[in-house]
Protein backbone atom coordinates (compact mmCIF):
# COMPACT_ATOMS: atom_id res chain seq x y z
CA UNK A 1 0.00 0.00 0.00
CA UNK A 2 1.24 3.48 -0.93
CA UNK A 3 0.00 6.64 0.80
CA UNK A 4 0.61 10.24 -0.26
CA UNK A 5 0.24 12.89 2.46
CA UNK A 6 -0.42 16.59 1.81
CA UNK A 7 -1.50 19.38 4.13
CA UNK A 8 -1.97 23.13 4.49
CA UNK A 9 -2.64 24.13 0.88
CA UNK A 10 -3.95 27.53 2.05
CA UNK A 11 -5.82 28.62 -1.07
CA UNK A 12 -6.49 32.34 -0.71
CA UNK A 13 -4.14 35.12 0.49
CA UNK A 14 -1.64 32.65 1.98
CA UNK A 15 -1.40 30.36 -1.04
CA UNK A 16 2.01 30.21 -2.69
CA UNK A 17 2.94 31.91 -5.97
CA UNK A 18 4.09 28.70 -7.60
CA UNK A 19 2.42 26.83 -10.46
CA UNK A 20 -0.29 24.50 -9.16
CA UNK A 21 -0.31 22.55 -12.44
CA UNK A 22 3.36 21.63 -12.03
CA UNK A 23 2.64 20.60 -8.45
CA UNK A 24 -0.28 18.43 -9.55
CA UNK A 25 1.84 16.77 -12.22
CA UNK A 26 4.43 15.88 -9.58
CA UNK A 27 1.82 14.53 -7.15
CA UNK A 28 0.19 12.48 -9.91
CA UNK A 29 3.54 10.92 -10.82
CA UNK A 30 3.34 8.90 -7.59
CA UNK A 31 1.37 5.66 -7.52
CA UNK A 32 -0.77 6.31 -4.44
CA UNK A 33 -3.54 4.03 -3.23
CA UNK A 34 -4.72 6.72 -0.80
CA UNK A 35 -4.08 10.48 -0.72
CA UNK A 36 -4.67 12.13 2.66
CA UNK A 37 -5.03 15.87 3.15
CA UNK A 38 -4.77 16.90 6.81
CA UNK A 39 -6.43 20.31 6.69
CA UNK A 40 -6.10 24.04 6.09
CA UNK A 41 -7.05 23.76 2.43
CA UNK A 42 -8.08 27.44 2.66
CA UNK A 43 -6.80 30.63 4.29
CA UNK A 44 -10.02 32.09 5.68
CA UNK A 45 -12.69 29.50 4.94
CA UNK A 46 -14.25 31.64 2.19
CA UNK A 47 -16.32 30.09 -0.60
CA UNK A 48 -13.99 31.12 -3.42
CA UNK A 49 -11.07 29.57 -1.53
CA UNK A 50 -13.00 26.35 -0.99
CA UNK A 51 -13.89 26.26 -4.69
CA UNK A 52 -10.24 26.67 -5.74
CA UNK A 53 -9.06 24.06 -3.26
CA UNK A 54 -11.76 21.67 -4.43
CA UNK A 55 -10.72 22.01 -8.07
CA UNK A 56 -7.11 21.28 -7.12
CA UNK A 57 -7.96 18.23 -5.02
CA UNK A 58 -10.30 16.82 -7.68
CA UNK A 59 -7.39 16.99 -10.14
CA UNK A 60 -5.42 14.47 -8.11
CA UNK A 61 -5.54 11.19 -10.02
CA UNK A 62 -6.24 8.88 -7.11
CA UNK A 63 -9.66 7.38 -6.44
CA UNK A 64 -9.22 7.70 -2.68
CA UNK A 65 -8.54 11.35 -1.77
CA UNK A 66 -9.49 11.89 1.88
CA UNK A 67 -9.54 15.39 3.43
CA UNK A 68 -10.20 16.80 6.88
CA UNK A 69 -10.70 20.37 8.10
CA UNK A 70 -8.05 22.64 9.61
CA UNK A 71 -8.37 25.70 11.82
CA UNK A 72 -8.13 28.09 8.85
CA UNK A 73 -10.96 26.20 7.15
CA UNK A 74 -13.27 26.93 10.10
CA UNK A 75 -13.32 30.72 10.06
CA UNK A 76 -16.93 31.36 9.14
CA UNK A 77 -20.32 29.95 10.10
CA UNK A 78 -20.76 28.15 6.77
CA UNK A 79 -17.33 26.54 6.75
CA UNK A 80 -18.64 23.04 7.45
CA UNK A 81 -21.19 23.30 4.63
CA UNK A 82 -18.62 24.68 2.19
CA UNK A 83 -16.18 21.90 3.04
CA UNK A 84 -18.80 19.26 2.29
CA UNK A 85 -19.80 21.01 -0.94
CA UNK A 86 -16.34 21.55 -2.42
CA UNK A 87 -13.76 19.36 -0.66
CA UNK A 88 -15.02 16.06 0.72
CA UNK A 89 -18.48 14.76 1.58
CA UNK A 90 -18.25 11.74 3.91
CA UNK A 91 -20.96 10.38 6.17
CA UNK A 92 -20.70 12.66 9.21
CA UNK A 93 -21.01 11.41 12.78
CA UNK A 94 -23.58 13.63 14.50
CA UNK A 95 -24.45 14.35 18.11
CA UNK A 96 -27.83 15.21 19.54
CA UNK A 97 -28.32 18.82 20.55
CA UNK A 98 -29.41 17.41 23.90
CA UNK A 99 -25.94 15.97 24.53
CA UNK A 100 -23.83 17.57 27.26
CA UNK A 101 -20.94 19.06 25.29
CA UNK A 102 -18.14 21.52 26.06
CA UNK A 103 -16.73 22.43 22.64
CA UNK A 104 -17.39 26.06 21.72
CA UNK A 105 -19.82 26.70 18.82
CA UNK A 106 -20.38 23.00 18.25
CA UNK A 107 -24.02 23.84 17.54
CA UNK A 108 -24.97 27.16 15.96
CA UNK A 109 -28.11 28.78 17.35
CA UNK A 110 -30.90 27.92 14.92
CA UNK A 111 -33.08 30.86 15.92
CA UNK A 112 -30.52 33.44 14.75
CA UNK A 113 -28.41 31.55 12.18
CA UNK A 114 -29.63 30.67 8.69
CA UNK A 115 -27.59 27.60 7.80
CA UNK A 116 -28.73 24.25 6.49
CA UNK A 117 -26.93 22.33 9.24
CA UNK A 118 -26.18 23.86 12.62
CA UNK A 119 -23.72 21.11 13.70
CA UNK A 120 -20.24 22.44 12.85
CA UNK A 121 -17.99 19.43 13.55
CA UNK A 122 -16.98 17.12 10.69
CA UNK A 123 -15.99 13.73 12.10
CA UNK A 124 -16.18 10.53 10.07
CA UNK A 125 -14.72 7.14 9.36
CA UNK A 126 -14.38 5.32 6.06
CA UNK A 127 -13.26 1.78 5.25
CA UNK A 128 -11.17 1.51 2.07
CA UNK A 129 -10.09 -1.83 0.55
CA UNK A 130 -6.44 -1.80 -0.55
CA UNK A 131 -4.54 -4.88 -1.73
CA UNK A 132 -6.81 -7.30 0.10
CA UNK A 133 -6.83 -5.35 3.36
CA UNK A 134 -9.47 -3.09 4.88
CA UNK A 135 -8.01 0.29 5.83
CA UNK A 136 -10.05 2.25 8.37
CA UNK A 137 -9.62 6.01 7.92
CA UNK A 138 -10.75 7.96 11.00
CA UNK A 139 -11.15 11.72 10.58
CA UNK A 140 -11.39 13.70 13.82
CA UNK A 141 -12.23 17.41 13.80
CA UNK A 142 -9.87 19.13 16.25
CA UNK A 143 -10.90 22.63 15.17
CA UNK A 144 -13.12 25.14 16.97
CA UNK A 145 -14.93 27.88 15.07
CA UNK A 146 -13.00 31.19 14.96
CA UNK A 147 -9.92 29.99 16.87
CA UNK A 148 -6.56 28.42 16.05
CA UNK A 149 -6.09 26.22 19.10
CA UNK A 150 -7.47 22.71 18.98
CA UNK A 151 -10.07 20.87 21.01
CA UNK A 152 -11.82 17.54 20.49
CA UNK A 153 -15.28 17.07 21.95
CA UNK A 154 -15.41 14.20 24.46
CA UNK A 155 -18.84 13.06 23.30
CA UNK A 156 -17.56 12.87 19.74
CA UNK A 157 -14.82 10.45 20.81
CA UNK A 158 -17.46 8.26 22.49
CA UNK A 159 -19.62 8.35 19.35
CA UNK A 160 -16.71 7.48 17.06
CA UNK A 161 -15.65 4.65 19.37
CA UNK A 162 -19.14 3.17 19.22
CA UNK A 163 -19.09 3.29 15.41
CA UNK A 164 -15.60 1.76 15.17
CA UNK A 165 -16.67 -1.15 17.36
CA UNK A 166 -19.33 -2.03 14.78
CA UNK A 167 -17.03 -2.42 11.76
CA UNK A 168 -14.34 -4.86 10.74
CA UNK A 169 -10.98 -3.60 9.52
CA UNK A 170 -7.30 -4.55 9.32
CA UNK A 171 -5.43 -1.25 9.58
CA UNK A 172 -6.64 1.90 11.41
CA UNK A 173 -5.24 5.33 10.46
CA UNK A 174 -6.13 8.57 12.27
CA UNK A 175 -6.26 11.96 10.52
CA UNK A 176 -6.36 15.01 12.80
CA UNK A 177 -5.21 18.54 12.00
CA UNK A 178 -3.55 19.40 15.33
CA UNK A 179 -0.65 17.36 16.66
CA UNK A 180 -1.48 15.11 19.59
CA UNK A 181 2.20 15.11 20.65
CA UNK A 182 3.30 18.67 19.85
CA UNK A 183 3.49 21.66 22.18
CA UNK A 184 3.41 24.61 19.76
CA UNK A 185 1.73 27.94 20.52
CA UNK A 186 -1.62 26.73 19.07
CA UNK A 187 -1.86 23.28 20.65
CA UNK A 188 -4.55 20.66 20.95
CA UNK A 189 -5.85 21.47 24.41
CA UNK A 190 -7.04 17.98 25.32
CA UNK A 191 -4.41 15.96 23.48
CA UNK A 192 -4.14 13.44 26.32
CA UNK A 193 -7.77 12.43 25.80
CA UNK A 194 -7.12 11.85 22.10
CA UNK A 195 -4.03 9.81 22.99
CA UNK A 196 -6.28 7.62 25.16
CA UNK A 197 -8.56 7.16 22.13
CA UNK A 198 -5.57 6.13 19.99
CA UNK A 199 -4.45 3.61 22.60
CA UNK A 200 -7.96 2.19 23.05
CA UNK A 201 -8.34 1.42 19.35
CA UNK A 202 -4.73 0.30 18.84
CA UNK A 203 -4.12 2.99 16.22
CA UNK A 204 -0.48 2.76 15.21
CA UNK A 205 -0.27 5.76 12.88
CA UNK A 206 -1.52 9.34 13.20
CA UNK A 207 -1.31 11.96 10.42
CA UNK A 208 -1.40 15.70 11.18
CA UNK A 209 -0.81 19.15 9.67
CA UNK A 210 -1.10 22.63 11.19
CA UNK A 211 2.49 23.65 12.05
CA UNK A 212 3.92 23.70 8.48
CA UNK A 213 6.87 21.71 9.82
CA UNK A 214 8.11 18.21 9.12
CA UNK A 215 7.93 15.87 12.07
CA UNK A 216 8.09 12.10 12.37
CA UNK A 217 7.78 11.08 15.99
CA UNK A 218 7.03 7.84 17.80
CA UNK A 219 5.36 7.75 21.20
CA UNK A 220 5.96 4.70 23.40
CA UNK A 221 4.00 4.05 26.58
CA UNK A 222 6.39 1.93 28.63
CA UNK A 223 3.76 1.19 31.26
CA UNK A 224 0.91 0.09 28.99
CA UNK A 225 3.17 -1.33 26.31
CA UNK A 226 1.66 0.42 23.29
CA UNK A 227 3.11 2.86 20.77
CA UNK A 228 2.10 4.96 17.78
CA UNK A 229 3.89 7.04 15.17
CA UNK A 230 2.82 10.59 14.31
CA UNK A 231 3.55 12.08 10.89
CA UNK A 232 3.40 15.83 10.19
CA UNK A 233 4.18 16.69 6.58
CA UNK A 234 4.60 20.45 6.59
CA UNK A 235 2.70 22.58 4.08
CA UNK A 236 2.13 21.76 0.43
CA UNK A 237 1.61 25.18 -1.12
CA UNK A 238 1.57 28.06 1.33
CA UNK A 239 3.46 31.35 1.60
CA UNK A 240 5.77 30.12 4.32
CA UNK A 241 8.17 31.80 6.67
CA UNK A 242 11.78 31.83 5.52
CA UNK A 243 12.68 28.72 7.55
CA UNK A 244 9.78 26.58 6.28
CA UNK A 245 9.75 24.64 3.01
CA UNK A 246 6.70 23.45 1.13
CA UNK A 247 6.68 19.67 0.89
CA UNK A 248 4.70 16.45 0.77
CA UNK A 249 5.32 12.91 1.97
CA UNK A 250 4.93 9.64 0.10
CA UNK A 251 4.84 6.44 2.11
CA UNK A 252 5.92 3.58 -0.16
CA UNK A 253 5.09 -0.02 0.76
CA UNK A 254 3.32 1.21 3.88
CA UNK A 255 3.27 -1.19 6.82
CA UNK A 256 5.79 -3.65 5.38
CA UNK A 257 9.43 -4.32 6.17
CA UNK A 258 10.28 -2.58 2.88
CA UNK A 259 8.46 0.66 3.65
CA UNK A 260 10.25 3.85 2.64
CA UNK A 261 9.28 7.45 3.30
CA UNK A 262 9.85 9.89 0.42
CA UNK A 263 10.21 13.51 1.56
CA UNK A 264 9.65 15.79 -1.43
CA UNK A 265 10.55 19.44 -0.83
CA UNK A 266 9.17 22.10 -3.18
CA UNK A 267 11.01 25.30 -4.10
CA UNK A 268 10.25 28.29 -6.30
CA UNK A 269 12.97 30.49 -7.74
CA UNK A 270 12.73 32.95 -10.60
CA UNK A 271 9.18 31.86 -11.31
CA UNK A 272 10.21 28.22 -11.70
CA UNK A 273 9.32 25.27 -9.49
CA UNK A 274 11.79 22.53 -8.63
CA UNK A 275 11.69 19.53 -6.32
CA UNK A 276 14.26 17.87 -4.09
CA UNK A 277 13.70 14.39 -2.71
CA UNK A 278 15.25 12.56 0.20
CA UNK A 279 14.48 9.21 1.77
CA UNK A 280 13.70 8.34 5.37
CA UNK A 281 13.79 4.75 6.58
CA UNK A 282 11.22 3.93 9.23
CA UNK A 283 11.25 0.63 11.09
CA UNK A 284 8.01 -0.87 12.31
CA UNK A 285 7.69 -1.26 16.09
CA UNK A 286 8.04 -4.83 17.27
Amino acid sequence: MNILHISDLHFGPRHWEGDDNILLKKINSYDADIVINTGDSTTDGMEDEYAEAGRFLKSIECKNVISIMGNHDKRNMRSHELFLKYIFDPKIIYLSEMAQTTKENLFLKREITRVRDNFTDLNFFKVIPVNGKSVLIIGIDSNELYTDVGFVEEEILHAISDKIDQVEYDVPLLLIHHSILGTDEEPLKNSLRVTDFVRKHKIGNVFCGHTHELEVRRSVDLYRGNSFTQFMCGSLSSSNHAYDDNMFLYYENWGTDDQLLHLVRIFTQGGKVHFEREYITITNPK
